[in-house]
């Protein structure tokens, strides 16, 4: 039975999120910390230029605004089981790829898949959570993601030389995600805001009424999701070919940068909620740029370690900044498919980070793709501070 859900109710507690939201959160993040530090290499391995590597990377951009179709269609709970199953799915195919196109395919499910459930739990949290709890409970969301990465990324090192490996651990864990989801999820779609049936106006209207967000705020998501993910392709690959290192070295780097990362949620969330979005955002991306901008000075061990850690202390003071302020702007009737629309932005500039590094790489080498995430990063700065708005004690919108 659907719940009508009140977004101002004050007797919210996090501890409702732990089964519904944090644990699955937790494990899928698990699984992905297993993977993430050789993806890259791994895809490289199929004898690919770094710009078709990127792309492979990059191709699960697609079904952002689809996804948030249906979860606004079919409800939030049907949407995460399905997309933590696709996400699982998708995961086992990689690991048995034996070509480029197999792992093509296997990335376009793995996309559906994952912004399935992406768009379905940040959906669920911004009906259940009131906007002045929004900065600590969707920063206490990215610590656990960190803390789930960082708990992935030391069983990997654990792993061996093997690329395929990591790909079989997160299946199991997709696996049990998918249970926990059906055994665990309640729907909080709200059914008399929620469309009868399919409305194909939703979109152009909502897009329509918002797109000065879209373009300012939204803006600023492609610029740090560029930042974010690139540097998930531009590590691994220059500690790999740049400094020559192997990769449980690599994934050892990664680790520790993730340690630091996962370790400062609590002031994010704090900021956040006790000052205002901005302070949270403009020191994580000054930070985290600065520290992609030094990568290419490094040349050994030791230093590369460095700029992993400062980029890890730039990216945990903005934990859960990105989904606090989609939760924020997204308006109350056709919440999930504004954050389709919100995630696209996002995914959009993820794709661009991972192409960035590939095409800048291949003609100008990897230093030169840090060089041009750390510009974007100062960017993104920029429109925190002169364009995006504050949007901690701003009123939700209705339309």
């Amino acid at each position: 039975m659907v719940q009508n859900i009140n977004l101002d109710k004050p007797r919210f507690s996090r501890r409702s999120l732990i089964l519904p939201v944090y644990l699955p959160a937790l494990l899928l993040a698990f699984g992905q910390g297993v993977v993430t530090p050789t993806f890259a290499i791994y895809v490289k391995s199929f004898s690919l230029s770094y710009t078709l590597t990127t792309f492979v990377i990059a191709i699960v951009v697609v079904g952002n605004l689809p996804a948030g179709i249906l979860v606004e269609r079919i409800g939030r709970r049907p949407s995460m089981i399905i997309g933590a199953i696709l996400d699982a799915l998708s995961m086992l195919g990689i690991g048995f790829a034996t070509n480029v196109f197999q792992l093509i395919i296997y990335r376009l499910i793995g996309g559906l898949g994952g912004t399935l459930w992406s768009l379905s739990r940040h959906a669920y949290m911004t009906d259940v959570i009131p906007r002045t709890e929004r900065g600590r409970s969707i920063a206490l969301f990215g610590g656990i993601n960190r803390i789930g990465v960082f708990g992935g990324q030391v069983i990997a090192i654990f792993l061996g030389a093997s690329l395929r490996t990591p790909f079989f651990v997160y299946f199991a864990v997709g696996v049990l995600t998918s249970v926990l989801c059906i055994l665990a999820v309640t729907e909080t779609r709200d059914s008399s805001a929620s469309p009868s049936s399919l409305d194909l106006t939703r979109l152009p209207r909502l897009l329509k009424a918002h797109y000065r967000t879209l373009l300012t705020a939204g803006f600023a998501q492609i610029c740090v999701q560029t930042l974010r993910q690139g540097r998930w392709v531009v590590v691994p690959l220059y500690a790999s070919e740049i400094v020559d290192l192997p990769a449980r070295t690599i994934r050892l780097i990664v680790m520790i940068s993730s340690a630091v990362d996962m370790s400062l949620f609590p002031l994010a969330g704090f900021l956040m909620d006790r000052f205002g979005r901005r302070y949270s955002a403009v020191p994580c991306f000054l930070i985290f740029a600065t520290g992609m901008a030094l990568m290419p000075f490094t040349g050994r061990f030791g230093t590369l370690l460095g700029t992993a850690i400062l980029i890890g202390i730039g990216n945990g003071v903005g934990s859960g900044i990105m989904m606090t302020l989609g939760a924020d702007l997204a308006p109350r009737d056709g919440t999930a498919e504004f954050l389709g629309m919100w995630r696209l932005l996002g995914d959009f500039g993820g794709a661009a980070g991972h192409l960035v590094v590939g095409n800048v790489a291949d003609l100008w080498g990897l230093s030169a793709s840090s060089f041009v995430l750390a510009g974007i990063g100062y960017f993104a700065v920029l429109l925190f501070l002169r364009a995006v708005p504050e949007t901690l004690n701003s009123e939700p919108r209705t339309g």
